[in-house]
């Protein structure tokens, strides 16, 4: 298995380092477009609109190799959930490659997953796999410059939770009912009888945590908290894993977060708060895009508020809208009339539009109505 090293958003300011692993390094972008290429045909494999474990478990067990992808900016149920999934392979035997399309970096609070340095860059990323897996995203597009090798592939796996799931594989094996795609990974190394490891362990745990806002968003069941009991018994290092995820930002980080919050704006007549982040914001503090994943989680804590959204414009690719509800307002019907989805208490969608004009338009979507004092 070839080591890679995949880049990350580095938490180290640029100014002292000039590792290959910080932002500051040369990256793949649409400035300059490569020659397209000629669309492939699309699979004349019927497509299954719904699959079960078992029926999955035997479509990875006939396979000589697996190709395994997540979506771009891959957050912790992604990444964990396909990281999970290639070590399962590497101890049971199965080949398998496994990335994310570009911009091939990961946020700097997952350089610790154990796997990360066994993925490739999306370049080298096969482009006719017999078996391609997806985790943890609902629609092809979302696959970004890996997409041509899903039309290409023989058989298509898609593992995911979300309710506006596509089901554009062969196999589709989406099960909104479950906290995260780490669950259906869990579920599918018990089909295949593949006994977890300590470092499989890690990374799904990494996916459940994440998804369930630390077990905090309307998705923790009981179910949730057994599985976490079953993973942390693997002897996870649960406050380190914590402190990675949620509590270890650089100073840099910490004084834009101030900034930001100073000009967050609360609508009490809608119940909406809202905060931004511009690119000229990310540069004058030398924060990665992918450092402010959890922006979104200071936003939400406003009491007066239902929906609570972030809006980041991410260098060479528009902007980024996040959603969080506290319950009354599915945010996830609300991303849906801009093109995105997501689940009913966190959601999100992209836009080319204006900062302010994407605000009022969903501010415009919103219902009047009385906050008590």
């Amino acid at each position: 298995m070839r080591s890679h090293g995949a880049p990350t958003a580095s938490r180290r300011s640029s100014a002292t380092s000039t590792s290959p692993r910080t932002r500051r390094r040369p990256r793949r972008t649409a400035r300059t477009p490569p020659t397209p290429t000629p669309t492939p045909p699309r699979r004349t494999t019927t497509p299954d609109p719904v699959s079960t474990v078992a029926e999955v478990a035997e479509v990875v067990r006939g396979a000589d190799a697996l190709a395994l992808a997540c979506h771009h900016h891959p957050d912790g149920d992604a990444l964990g959930s396909m990281l999970a999934m290639q070590l399962l392979c590497e101890a049971n035997g199965k080949a398998s490659e496994a990335s994310w399309p570009s911009p091939w970096v990961v946020a700097p609070h997952y350089e610790f997953l154990p796997g990360l340095d066994r993925c490739i860059p999306p370049s080298e990323f096969p482009t006719d796999p017999e078996v391609l897996i997806t985790f943890d995203l609902g629609r092809v597009e979302r696959l970004g410059d890996l997409a041509p090798a899903a039309e290409r592939a023989a058989q298509v796996v898609v593992l995911d939770h979300h309710p506006d799931n596509q089901r554009f594989g062969t196999h589709n094996l989406v099960d909104e009912s479950v906290a995260a795609t780490a669950v259906l990974v869990r579920q599918l190394a018990d089909a295949l009888g593949w006994s977890l490891t300590r470092d499989v362990a890690l990374n799904l745990y990494v996916g459940l945590v994440t998804d369930t806002g630390r077990f905090r968003y309307p998705n923790t069941t009981p179910e949730v908290f057994h599985l976490a009991e079953e993973l942390a018994e693997y002897d996870l290092p649960i406050a380190r894993i914590t402190r990675e995820l949620f509590e270890k930002h650089r100073f840099q980080y910490v004084q834009l977060l101030s900034m930001a919050l100073a000009r967050t704006e609360l609508d009490t007549d809608h119940g909406f708060v809202v905060a931004w982040l511009t690119q000229q914001d990310l540069e004058d503090f030398d924060v990665s895009f992918d450092e402010t994943e959890g922006f979104i989680d200071h936003v939400r804590a406003c009491q007066e508020a239902d929906v609570a959204c972030v809006l980041r414009e991410s260098p060479g690719e528009g902007l980024r809208v996040s959603l969080r509800s506290t319950g009354s307002t599915d945010v996830a019907e609300l991303a849906a009339h801009f093109g995105g989805g997501g689940h009913a208490f966190m959601a999100g969608f992209p836009s080319d539009r204006p900062i302010l004009e994407v605000i009022e338009a969903i501010r415009a979507l919103l219902p009047e109505r009385t906050v008590p004092a």
